[in-house]
């Protein structure tokens, strides 16, 4: 078909215009405020302080950035790439605690952690740790009141140099790769061996922090409707800490631990055989982390059951728990409520020296420090009782290296019992450096059939 004239120039003066055109474009966007660059930015670091050094370093640097350095391969087909890390935490603080019905105490109190982590790869690794100032409860310090018991607590002996932490952990599939060169038959099986801190339903089942035990875990399971699941078993015998706080050297520890995730909660469900000669018991534990609208929510049922006669290292009870926690819009501050019901006596299964009792978790007033013989200000063994407590958690300044804990919390048994209390407490922290956090603690309660108890305390804390 024969095309106009005028049409065929038209299409000629197109031709011809268009480069121009499409290069002011070009041009144009290039120039443009609202374009975003093609050169890379480099991240803006300033006001962040850099990254804090461990106390040795050995290999690649932890979290450090750079190449990794060339791994070493073993015959089983694993690639080890090894580095060791020594670091810690050394405590030390000046406090005071008047329960109300028994004597005032005041102490200096000391506590260090040491670890020495030998990573091996991602998921191999061997780590060791000592507590030289503290042995089962007690403290190296010095002792102002009572009177009686004035005078330095040195708690360093031989026994300082046994390790509290000693333990192997791996995945089977990563040590021995060659097994499964195309990784199609799941052979995601964690373990570990050795003396280690262990926790169950966030410390209410088992709270520890050197038991020796070993477990293995199932990962990578996919359950129906979930994106996860994950199974463990787990053996524990010798260091093992009853309910009471104290050692039970016949204990022999059974358990089994699950993990489901759900799309709209996550599930963790628990159960433990303890067998001690005529203290043998038997636990189980359901919890549910959700949130609610913009709540975040935790509820969890424990029980245990006394399979002798009831004693202080077990007894049979039930207990309720919750959590609930909002964040105000434009902020990072928090503001929760938390709460209890016991029925009858709830025992844990295992407790450290130092956990205190399962309702560590409600609050500042019922928590154990962990450190000297400062005690909890409302108590934290929940027999037949109902309580809880209300906070805000309030941060400053951009980094967020400021922060204030304002709590009010009470405590109602539900028997005849005259240990009723009501408290107000005030925590307050701050960093300095990179290594160090100053804590203050404040407390008042008033107790049932006792006169008002309070308390004080100023911590340093230095990580290292």
């Amino acid at each position: 078909m024969k095309l106009p004239a005028h049409f065929k120039f038209t299409i000629r003066l197109a031709i011809c215009v268009a480069p121009l055109i499409l290069g002011q474009s070009a041009s144009g966007a290039s120039s443009s405020k609202s374009r975003f660059s093609d050169e890379p930015a480099p991240m803006d670091t300033e006001g962040y302080p850099d990254r804090p050094k461990l106390l040795i370093e050995w290999g690649d640097d932890f979290l450090g950035t750079g190449n990794l350095q060339k791994g070493i391969r073993l015959p089983t087909g694993a690639v080890w790439s090894p580095n060791f890390w020594v670091f810690g935490e050394f405590r030390s603080a000046l406090q005071t605690f008047d329960p109300g019905n028994n004597p005032r105490r005041t102490e200096w109190a000391n506590r260090l952690d040491l670890f020495a982590n030998l990573e091996l790869s991602p998921t191999e690794r061997v780590l060791v740790g000592f507590r030289p100032l503290d042995r089962n409860g007690r403290f190296t310090g010095y002792t102002f009141e009572p009177a009686s018991g004035r005078g330095g607590d040195e708690d360093f002996t031989e026994n300082s140099l046994v390790p509290r932490t000693f333990f192997f952990e791996g995945e089977f599939g990563e040590i021995f790769p060659l097994i499964d060169a195309s990784d199609s038959a799941n052979y995601d099986y964690g373990f570990s061996i050795g003396r280690q801190p262990f926790s169950l339903q966030d410390g209410l089942l088992i709270n520890d922090d050197a038991l020796d035990m070993i477990g293995i875990t199932r990962n990578a399971l996919l359950p129906r409707g979930g994106a996860h699941y994950r199974i463990t078993g787990f053996f524990a015998a010798n260091e093992v800490d009853r309910n009471n706080n104290s050692p039970d050297n016949d204990a022999l520890v059974f358990g089994l631990s699950t993990f489901f995730d759900y799309p709209k909660s996550t599930i963790e469900a628990d159960a433990i055989y303890v067998n001690s000669g005529d203290a043998n018991g038997f636990y189980a534990g359901i919890g549910g982390i959700q949130r609610i609208g913009k709540i975040s929510t935790t509820f969890r049922i424990n029980q245990s059951v006394a399979l002798d006669d009831e004693s202080p290292q077990v007894a049979t009870g039930t207990l309720l728990f919750s959590e609930a926690s909002y964040s105000p819009a434009y902020t990072h501050d928090n503001i929760y409520a938390n709460a209890f019901l016991g029925i009858d006596n709830f025992s844990s299964a295992v407790r450290g020296p130092v956990a205190g009792g399962p309702l560590g978790r409600i609050g500042i007033l019922f928590a154990a420090v962990g450190l000297g013989n400062y005690g909890a200000p409302l108590s934290n063994r929940p027999n037949r009782a109902v309580g809880g407590a209300v906070g805000y958690q309030k941060f400053f300044g951009d980094l967020r290296r400021r922060q204030i804990v304002f709590e009010a919390g009470a405590f109602q048994p539900t028997n005849e019992r005259d240990t009723a209390a009501q408290g107000l407490g005030v925590r307050f922290q701050q960093a300095f450096g990179k290594h160090s956090i100053l804590v203050l603690d404040v407390f008042g309660a008033l107790r049932q059939e006792s006169r008002e108890s309070f308390g004080g305390r100023a911590e340093l804390r230095v990580k290292f």
